[in-house]
């Protein structure tokens, strides 16, 4: 029996490689519609409702360009609404999306926001909180989680101790993980809060960059907030809501 962490990767892999070829499959595209469940999608391509051109296809897997016209009972099925949905996360809920665990997960605090299918990008643990992104806009997703992208984020972090004046002018002269420069563009102490309260802003790596920057000079992560993402930030945004992005905020985000 294959296991669910491995079947897991290997979804992603798949859906990975169907994005980067440029196609969608058929039933994916169907899903993302809003129309049923991928599974279900799947049913009624096999039951030969679904029309591709204007012909029927039965063939699972099929992948479909841009350009094609799919029908669902000789109904065109219109493109999706591209959402774009801002989740100032709590603490205690996992990242993940799928629901094959009984953990609280981010899912449930976008659930009915919208009928489409949106999709984090990139990932908060289930201990981290603050700014999640969630987008059907794989063109965005994809640019956004390039590493070779520089996105700025700003986190709010509390370490297991008080962070040492000397350690503080390390880390703002340079640290180096594994033999490169870390990629931090600011680090101070919080205004008006003990020093193991510190304010990091980076613009590569995301929260496994900034627990090695810390480990480097013996200090432990305890607590990691993300204030600021890819210039949208948390004003007026309370812990467990969401809302959509404005579209000054999209243009913003598809100019980076």
């Amino acid at each position: 029996m294959e296991s669910k962490g491995k079947s897991t990767f290997r979804k992603r892999q798949r859906e990975k490689k169907q994005s980067d070829d440029g196609l969608m499959r058929l039933n994916r595209y169907i899903a993302k519609a809003g129309i049923c469940s991928r599974r279900e999608a799947d049913k009624f391509i096999e039951a030969g409702v679904v029309k591709v051109n204007g012909k029927v296809i039965t063939q699972m897997g099929y992948k479909l360009s841009t350009v094609d016209e799919v029908k669902f009972n000789d109904a065109k099925i219109k493109s999706e609404t591209t959402r774009y949905l801002l989740l100032n996360k709590p603490k205690n809920y996992s990242g993940r999306m799928d629901d094959s665990t009984k953990k609280r997960t981010v899912r449930e605090l976008i659930a009915g926001a919208c009928k489409e299918i949106i999709m984090p990008i990139g990932r908060l643990g289930k201990n981290s909180t603050g700014l999640l992104l969630f987008t059907n806009d794989d063109q965005l997703a994809k640019k956004l989680s390039n590493p070779q992208k520089r996105i700025k984020e700003i986190y709010h972090l509390e370490l297991d101790k008080k962070l040492k004046s000397i350690d503080l002018k390390k880390l703002q002269d340079g640290v180096s993980i594994h033999g490169k420069q870390a990629p931090i563009d600011s680090v101070s102490y919080i205004s008006g809060k003990d020093k193991n309260e510190i304010g990091l802003e980076i613009s590569m790596g995301g929260i496994k960059m900034v627990n090695l920057i810390f480990e480097q000079i013996g200090y432990k992560v305890q607590r990691i907030d993300r204030v600021f993402f890819a210039g949208l930030s948390k004003k007026d945004l309370p812990r467990k809501r969401h809302r959509f992005l404005s579209n000054e905020e999209i243009n913003l985000l598809k100019r980076i």
